[in-house]
């Protein structure tokens, strides 16, 4: 939760008016390389979707993450509706490991019957752009993708192309915050 760009997006959204509430994985909280197994990592997120609701109770609720924390979530979401939650935003969901094209990742994604937002680099290497777009168009109208051009897992995005960190964390927020007007 405390990864820089955790922190820069969450401050361009709360100057959106967007509250966030950032939390760590247990293999994160132990310091440890490898991901907690799915069931420990959904349940984590359930918890911290309870907590956001307790400390901000009548807010609309988005959950997602960045990556791993998204999928996370989505799967929490596909085997059991999160509480209160409207919509999921993924910052980079990671559709396949780099150099290993495959769409059983997202699954479970027909499972969510919530509004879903995408937000991916052009040059992501965990997920191909072209089979993304194909999980997002049989997701139909609950998926919504937001491409960051040039942006890679990351979001950072090669000098030439003239935009700079803070001008992608604006792009991300402005693009959660209309999306979340009309779907959460």
């Amino acid at each position: 939760m405390n990864h820089p760009f955790m922190q820069r997006a969450a401050e361009a959204l709360e100057a959106r008016d967007i509250a966030t509430h950032r939390f760590d994985f247990p293999y994160m909280q132990a310091k440890k390389s490898r991901p907690d197994p799915p069931a420990v990592a959904e349940e984590a997120v359930r918890k911290a979707v309870a907590e956001a609701a307790h400390r901000h109770p009548g807010l609309p609720i988005l959950a997602g993450g960045k990556s791993f924390g998204g999928r996370m979530t989505s799967q929490a979401q596909a085997k059991e509706p999160l509480p209160g939650v409207r919509g999921l935003v993924f910052f980079g969901f990671p559709l396949h490991p780099p150099g290993r094209p495959g769409v059983e990742r997202a699954d479970h994604l027909s499972a969510v019957e919530i509004p879903m937002l995408f937000l991916q680099g052009t040059r992501d290497e965990f997920a191909t752009l072209d089979l993304l777009r194909g999980v997002v168009q049989r997701l139909g109208s609950r998926a919504t993708l937001h491409l960051i051009e040039e942006g890679n897992h990351s979001f950072k995005v090669p000098k030439r192309t003239g935009k700079t960190e803070r001008d992608v964390l604006e792009e991300l927020a402005t693009t959660i915050q209309r999306w979340a007007d009309t779907n959460g």
